[in-house]
This record gives C-alpha cells, sequence and structure tokens, in this order.
C-alpha cells in the first residue's frame, strides 16, 4: 500500500486523461452515425475495454467524416 501512496501523484493525472479520452471517444461515437471501419457497437466496446489505446485508435482510425 505504501508504494500505490507513493506513486499516487503520477497516477492521478493518467487515471484523469484516460477518463476524460474515454469519455470524449463514446459521446462522439454516440452522436456520430460515420465511422471508417466496423459499426457502433464495435467501437462502443472498444473505447470502454480497451483503457487509454481504444479512445485513441478511435480518434486516429475509426472516426469517419464529421458532417
Amino acid at each position: 500500500m505504501e508504494i500505490l501512496i507513493e506513486y499516487l501523484p503520477f497516477l492521478i493525472p493518467i487515471i484523469i486523461a484516460e477518463l476524460v479520452l474515454g469519455i470524449a471517444a463514446l459521446i462522439h461515437v454516440l452522436r456520430h452515425p460515420n465511422y471508417r471501419f466496423g459499426n457502433k457497437i464495435m467501437w462502443i466496446l472498444i473505447v470502454l475495454f480497451i483503457s487509454i489505446i481504444g479512445p485513441l485508435l478511435y480518434f486516429i482510425a475509426g472516426r469517419g467524416e464529421d458532417q
């Protein structure tokens, strides 16, 4: 437990960034119907279950053209 408390100042910003990025990606998936690869359900699962990499992957590869 002492090790966790020692690293807490480094972990808190990472956790906050992960939550903000995940929420932003999830909102974008739900609001926009166009995707380059896959469908809405696939992207929701990727964003929710693959931590930081899932939302980044969505914004880099999955997001379609905004109209």
